[in-house]
């Protein structure tokens, strides 16, 4: 069964007399446990279409499923639900809260969604930290680590509530050249753990290198599905 089944998914946004299509009719199925990516120029859809799969958005017309859901039908509280219980996201700029912890960044998630004891939160918090190898940054701020790093903490915190499916939202923008494979090699690990699909939407070549599968977007329509190895 799919994780994610879109079917003729439409998006126009109304400002004034303007009329814009963001998606036009988009049909597609992503898998679960796999690595996909969205690409293609600016303004050819890719947020969107996270916007959309993360419940932030809803499609203009056409029907949209995520886990056996019709999401596009959801309220903004259910949305905001089911949201909390079955997605992660991972920014571009991070996100990290400056007042809070490394730890504390990842338990975030935990105390705003689910009502899990504190032993709990814990061991959740210190094996994610161990396996993006941040433990010994636990109480440091954001301030004090870079870039890689709080992408590595924006990882963990995605994951911490055992989601099944990552929105990864250009992910490796502003980071180097190695910090960005080494990034990317995580996030590949913890699919390969605990079979979590992540979705990308990125110009970066480095993420495009290493997805399995690719849908080229151009000007709201998908034009091409490349499946690695195909």
């Amino acid at each position: 069964m799919s994780l994610v089944t879109a079917k003729n998914v439409s998006k126009t946004y109304i400002t004034g007399d303007i009329k814009i299509e963001a998606l036009k009719g988009l049909s597609f199925e992503i898998e679960p446990a796999s690595f996909v990516s969205f690409v293609g120029p600016s303004g050819s859809g890719k947020t969107t279409i996270l916007n959309l799969i993360g419940c932030l958005d809803k499609p203009t017309d056409g029907t949209l499923k995520v886990s056996d859901t019709d999401i596009s039908h959801l309220n903004r509280r259910m949305a905001a639900t089911f949201r909390g219980e079955n997605i992660g996201f991972i920014f571009q700029d991070f996100n990290l809260l400056p007042v809070l912890t490394v730890f504390e960044n990842v338990e975030y998630p935990l105390l705003m969604v689910q009502n899990i004891p504190s032993e709990e939160r814990e061991r959740r918090v210190m094996d994610l930290l161990n396996a993006v190898g941040m433990t010994e940054q636990k109480n440091k701020y954001p301030d004090q680590i870079s870039g890689g790093q709080k992408q590595r903490v924006a990882v963990a915190r995605a994951l911490v509530t055992e989601p099944k499916l990552i929105l990864a939202d250009e992910p490796t923008a502003n980071l180097d050249h190695k910090t960005a494979y080494m990034v990317i090699d995580i996030m590949r690990k913890m699919k390969n753990e605990f079979g979590t699909t992540f979705i990308f939407s990125t110009h970066d070549q480095k993420i495009v290198g290493e997805v399995e599968v690719i849908y080229m977007l151009e000007d709201g329509e998908l034009t091409d599905r490349h499946v690695r190895g195909g």
